[in-house]
């Protein structure tokens, strides 16, 4: 009962970490520094699986950002 609740509450979150922790033994074989990407693989699909959770969208705001520099950096004016 337990682990429905928390599968259905924070989806992203736990496939974020398990696919972060799927590959983080690949690459703490290969040494310290890959030891430190690993955590930022962590980190990085915590954050991705919690925005997921929350339905806050992507971090980075793509459309924004596009309309943005469509309109600052026009080449043919």
């Amino acid at each position: 009962m337990f682990w429905k609740q928390l599968w259905e509450s924070h989806k992203g979150r736990l496939l974020g970490v398990a696919s972060a922790i799927f590959l983080c033994p690949i690459y703490l074989f290969f040494g310290f520094w890959n030891m430190l990407f690993c955590a930022l693989l962590l980190f990085v699909g915590y954050t991705v699986g919690k925005n997921k959770d929350l339905d806050q969208g992507p971090l980075v705001p793509w459309k924004e950002l596009r309309e943005w520099l469509a309109t600052r950096w026009r080449p043919f004016k």
